[in-house]
């Protein structure tokens, strides 16, 4: 009864749609046919039905006016066309046998069964079927009521002709709607896939711009770099100003090679702010800054906390300015260890160390033990490598191993200026150990 209720209860608008083609038309015509069935419901029960001229007016407007309701809400049009009806039926009910020779139809009158089957169109071609299928059941119901338990003494008897036609239009107008349901849904999806059929082409694009950018310019400047590094030692007593201006030009094309990684790294990933879900606090959704710093450190652990972890940080030292790379670095590499402490370690206590020193940045993430199950690795991951690239692109390094109590700590150290030594690091280059739940971020 509560669904029922809730389903023909209901009198918020639903206008009829503007017909592509024949736009106001259908409008029109179905209000035309609203004063006819008003003129002619008058008619017959003033006339057949022996009423006064006021009563079979109201009444036939109440059936006329329902076909006009139901093109702005259906549902209170089918109650209005009930309400005629029904009025209709009981008022002419004691005038039945008035007059020797003349039959009445009822309770159904032809007026009557035009608007009801135009309303139970209306309702059916915008509400769901189970809709109008309750509409039409209580039609049947209330029909049945008047003529088969109530009944007269002389009629012509219309109830099985009206439930009949009632129930061929709703059957109409429930498929006309699914065939419009099912168009628009097809045309949804349609435009979905072009989209998704788009965005996947301009991945690709953008993936092999990536991989031609990093083959040609990459190695252009990194043979720079050296090139201006090596050149002071191939001359005797260097003059001062082409030591600087050799130091200038290795400067500036390790900026441009830091530059260059972050281009390939918006055009290899979709969401390369946030590739791993780690966005503004509270919102899961991508920082809004186009190059994140430890300065987003508290937002970046606030998304973990929410992700399942336990997240404790700690911030030591002075804090000094920073390059603009050894920031985003230090972001990242925090970034990536909580993600794998996310994906390798769930429902683990993490805790995230920074340390500002006068030569550089210290970073330590360790997470503990795993209290759950851990889901399946998809193969071997590159995030302990792309730390150690990120590392050693600035003069740094980055370390892993696994932790006494079944953790795993990563540990890393930044130089502040983000300027790679002249030497290799005393750093030993040894691969990082397997994080110990997974062999998913094993590095080669």
């Amino acid at each position: 009864m509560r669904v029922l209720r809730g389903d023909l209860w209901d009198f918020r608008p639903d206008p009829l749609p503007v017909s592509l083609w024949l736009r106001w038309l259908p409008h029109g015509l179905l209000c035309l046919v609203a004063f006819g069935v008003t003129v002619g419901g008058t008619a017959q029960l003033g006339d057949n039905g022996y009423l006064r001229p006021g009563a079979a007016f109201v009444i036939a407007l109440a059936q006329g006016g329902a076909i006009v309701l139901g093109l702005w809400r259906p549902v209170a049009g089918w109650w209005l066309s009930m309400a005629g009806t029904v009025v209709g039926a009981v008022v002419v009910h004691g005038r039945l046998a008035l007059v020797p020779g003349v039959t009445f139809t009822w309770p159904w009158t032809a007026a009557g069964i035009i608007a009801h089957l135009l309303v139970l169109l209306l309702l059916a071609l915008r509400v769901r079927t189970r809709v109008s299928a309750e509409a039409l059941a209580l039609t049947a119901l209330v029909t049945w009521f008047l003529q088969g338990v109530w009944g007269g003494s002389r009629y012509q008897p219309t109830g099985v002709v009206a439930v009949v036609l009632s129930t061929v239009v709703v059957v109409l107008g429930a498929a006309l709607r699914g065939r419009r349901v099912a168009r628009a849904e097809l045309v949804e999806q349609t435009t979905l896939t072009t989209e998704e059929r788009a965005r996947r082409t301009l991945l690709e694009e953008r993936s092999r711009i990536a991989r031609e950018l990093h083959d040609v310019v990459a190695h252009h400047m990194s043979v720079i770099s050296i090139q201006a590094q090596v050149a002071p030692h191939l001359v005797e007593q260097p003059s001062p100003e082409l030591v600087e201006n050799l130091a200038g030009i290795r400067q500036n094309a390790l900026e441009a090679l830091t530059e260059l990684r972050r281009v390939l790294g918006v055009l290899r990933s979709e969401n390369p702010e946030d590739p791993y879900g780690l966005g503004a606090p509270g919102t899961g959704t991508a920082p809004d800054a186009p190059q994140p710093t430890l300065d987003r450190l508290d937002a970046l652990i606030e998304n973990t906390r929410a992700a399942g972890l336990d997240v404790t940080a700690e911030v030591g030292g002075v804090v000094r300015p920073c390059a603009p790379g050894v920031e985003l670095s230090a972001y990242r590499i925090v970034q990536e260890a909580l993600s794998n402490a996310l994906r390798h370690a769930p429902g683990s206590t993490v805790r995230v160390e920074v340390a500002h020193g006068p030569d550089g940045l210290r970073i330590a993430v360790t997470n503990s033990r795993p209290s759950r199950p851990v889901p399946p690795s998809g193969g071997a991951g590159h995030g302990l490598l792309g730390m150690r690239e990120r590392a050693a692109m600035l003069g740094g390094h980055v370390t892993a191993a696994a932790a006494p109590d079944g953790g795993f700590s990563v540990a890393a150290f930044l130089p502040r200026d983000g300027t790679p030594p002249a030497f290799p690091a005393d750093v030993p280059d040894r691969p990082d150990p397997p994080h110990p739940s997974t062999t998913g971020e094993q590095t080669p």
